[in-house]
């Protein structure tokens, strides 16, 4: 996968055409974002679950 991108990358600069290899640049970065803020929400998901876990542990004792 890796391969397949960094040969996008090199043929788009080799033939001269910046403003699409910005764009694609600006698409990268943009998944990257999204990733993040996926793997975010799922963190934060697990630490209310655990949070509502140690609560129900807590009342019932």
């Amino acid at each position: 996968m890796i391969k397949f991108f960094r040969r996008i990358r090199q043929q788009l600069l080799t033939e001269n055409k910046f403003s699409k290899y910005l764009l694609y640049a600006i698409g990268e970065i943009i998944l990257v974002v999204i990733g993040i803020l996926i793997a975010l929400s799922i963190n934060n998901w697990n630490e209310n679950r655990k949070q509502k876990l140690n609560d129900i542990k807590f009342l019932s004792n």
